[in-house]
C-alpha cells in the first residue's frame, strides 16, 4: 500500500468511531486553518531554507549545513509522536530510506516534542534517520508552519489522552503543519508539500522522483 492509501484507510476507520461532536470540533479547526492563510505564508519552492541546528533523539546536535554538504536533504515536519497520521508517515519514510539514500539524499524528521518523546517515537518505529526536537517550534516557525491549537480542539485532544503541552515541554499548545521539503545542496527548496489537512502527506515516491531530477 502507498502512504496515501494507508492514510485514507486510517481516515475512514477514524470516521467510523469518532463521535459527531468531536468531528464538528475537528472540522471547524481544519476550516479555520484553511482560511487563515498559513499555507500561503509557509516557505515554498524557490525559497531559501533557513539553516538550523537541532538535537536528535539522544541529544546530539544535527546541523542542516553539514547535511547539505553531503547532498540534498529531505525535511519532514510532523506534529508529534501522539499523532497516528504522523506515525504512518514516519514508518513510510523508513521504508523509503534506502531509495532516498540511493538518490543521494539525507533525511530528518522534526517535531516540537522533547528529546525523550522523540526517542520513544524513533524506537517505536525503528527509525534509522535522525528525529529532531524543535522545542518551542523555533525552526518550524521560521518555515512558517506554526499555529496554536484552539481551546475546543485542545479539550478534544486531552480527552483522547494527548497532553501536547507536556510532550512539547511548553505551556502553549503550538504545533506545526505537517510539511515535507526537499532542499538542494545550495539551500534552495526544490519541493514543498504543505497542507492545512493533517491527514494529507507527501508520498515518498514523489519525493524520490524529485530527488532524481536534482
Amino acid at each position: 500500500m502507498t502512504l496515501r492509501e494507508k492514510l485514507e484507510a486510517r481516515k475512514a476507520a477514524s470516521a467510523d468511531r469518532t463521535p459527531d461532536h468531536v468531528k464538528a470540533v475537528m472540522g471547524r479547526s481544519l476550516e479555520a486553518l484553511r482560511h487563515s492563510g498559513i499555507v500561503g505564508r509557509a516557505l515554498a519552492v524557490g525559497d531559501e531554507a533557513p539553516d538550523f541546528t537541532l538535537p536528535n533523539a539522544t541529544g546530539e546536535p544535527v546541523h542542516l549545513a553539514e547535511l547539505l554538504a553531503a547532498g540534498p536533504v529531505v525535511i519532514s515536519f510532523y506534529r508529534g509522536g501522539w499523532c497516528p497520521y504522523c506515525n504512518l508517515e514516519l514508518a513510510a519514510l523508513q521504508e523509503a530510506v534506502a531509495d532516498l539514500e540511493a538518490a543521494g539524499a539525507g533525511l530528518v524528521a522534526i517535531s516540537p516534542n522533547l528529546p525523550d518523546e522523540s526517542l520513544t517515537t524513533a524506537e517505536r518505529h525503528a527509525l534509522t534517520f535522525p528525529v529532531l526536537s524543535d522545542v518551542g517550534n523555533v525552526v518550524a516557525r521560521r518555515f512558517g508552519l506554526v499555529f496554536e491549537v484552539p481551546d475546543d480542539l485542545e479539550a478534544v485532544y486531552r480527552a483522547m489522552g494527548h497532553d501536547i503541552g507536556k510532550a512539547n515541554g511548553a505551556d502553549r499548545w503550538e504545533i506545526p503543519l505537517p510539511a515535507t521539503y526537499v532542499v538542494d545542496p545550495g539551500g534552495t527548496i526544490r519541493f514543498a508539500f504543505v497542507d492545512a489537512d493533517y491527514r494529507l502527506r507527501a508520498e515518498p515516491a514523489d519525493v524520490i522522483e524529485i530527488l532524481q531530477t536534482l
